[in-house]
């Protein structure tokens, strides 16, 4: 009984070590974790409304539209405009994470810039951009009801 034990006990350490090596890998396979947080939004007809105060302590917003898998990176320009990106690489479809420089993908490794401007492959074609209104209170981003 003593040698089942141990037997059991050591397969329970082997992979209680094995997935603390590996879960923190892991986090690639996920959708984008961001330091700024995601604003969940429901899509009304072919637009999403967010408040133009979640810009007030920072440049940059990741917004999920509630039914997509993508996020939608919102940054706020020097001069007062903004630009909404949609945060799929369009090498292979996988979501990307937001860095201070860009958008990178774990995939394959694409990168972009923060126009969504190919700074290295095997993407090809910029990332998808949505065109912004600017409310009295809110930013309006015109999306289609799927990505």
């Amino acid at each position: 009984m003593q040698r089942r034990n141990f037997l059991k006990s050591s397969c329970n350490i082997c992979l209680l070590g094995a997935a603390g090596f590996a879960l923190p890998k892991l986090t690639g396979c996920s959708p984008a974790l961001h330091s700024t947080g995601v604003y969940k939004a429901t899509i009304v007809g072919n637009a999403l409304e967010i408040p133009l105060a979640l810009f007030e302590n920072t440049s940059l917003q990741v917004v999920r539209p509630l039914g997509w898998f993508y996020d939608i990176a919102v940054e706020k320009r020097a001069n007062n405009t903004y630009a909404a990106l949609l945060m799929q690489c369009t090498h292979q479809d996988n979501q990307l994470t937001a860095s201070g420089t860009g958008f990178s993908c774990s995939l394959h490794g694409s990168q972009f810039d923060k126009n969504g401007n190919v700074l290295k492959g095997p993407a090809e074609d910029p990332l998808r951009q949505y065109k912004t209104t600017i409310g009295k209170s809110t930013l309006t981003i015109e999306v289609p009801k799927t990505p």
